[in-house]
């Protein structure tokens, strides 16, 4: 066996789990790197299990529960932006935000691309361009006063 797949199954060796087989065991007594760090974790493992956790202080759950009832009375200050914290409402908002910053953003561009002119002698561009002279005589009162010759009558 080689060093690499010693080193997979070193915890379940300190454990246990895996029995030593002949090859396992002579590449432990072959290999001192293998060995050393073998009975290093046999030993973690060992002080591990002698470890007893602390005992809670006898008023640990009295001042936890005055904790928690200080910070549910500091609560109603901040209520007002407890619906940014869920996600929902967050991903709502940046969804309208960015929709109505393309909107105004696009707004100036399409206004500018409404109006395309034609080249001029194509039937776009001359119906373009009677548009625009049948707006401007419409407002000429002094074409009314001509004449079918061309001529102007006088006003009485």
């Amino acid at each position: 066996m080689t060093c690499n797949e010693i080193r997979e199954m070193m915890p379940d060796l300190a454990l246990g789990v895996i029995p030593l087989s002949a090859d396992i065991e002579g590449h432990v007594h072959s290999c001192s790197e293998c060995a050393a760090k073998l009975d290093g974790i046999r030993k973690t493992m060992a002080l591990l299990d002698e470890w007893q956790a602390p005992e809670p202080s006898p008023y640990f759950d009295t001042r936890l529960q005055a904790r928690l009832r200080e910070e549910q009375a500091k609560a109603p200050a901040r209520r007002w932006l407890q619906w940014v914290r869920r996600p929902a409402f967050a991903i709502a908002a940046t969804v309208l935000l960015v929709a109505s910053a393309t909107l105004y953003i696009g707004r100036g561009r399409f206004q500018r691309d409404a109006y395309v002119p034609a080249q001029p002698g194509t039937a776009v561009g001359d119906l373009q361009q009677l548009d625009k002279d049948h707006d401007l005589y419409s407002d000429f009162d002094v074409l009314d006063d001509l004449n079918p010759d061309g001529e102007q009558t006088a006003n009485p």
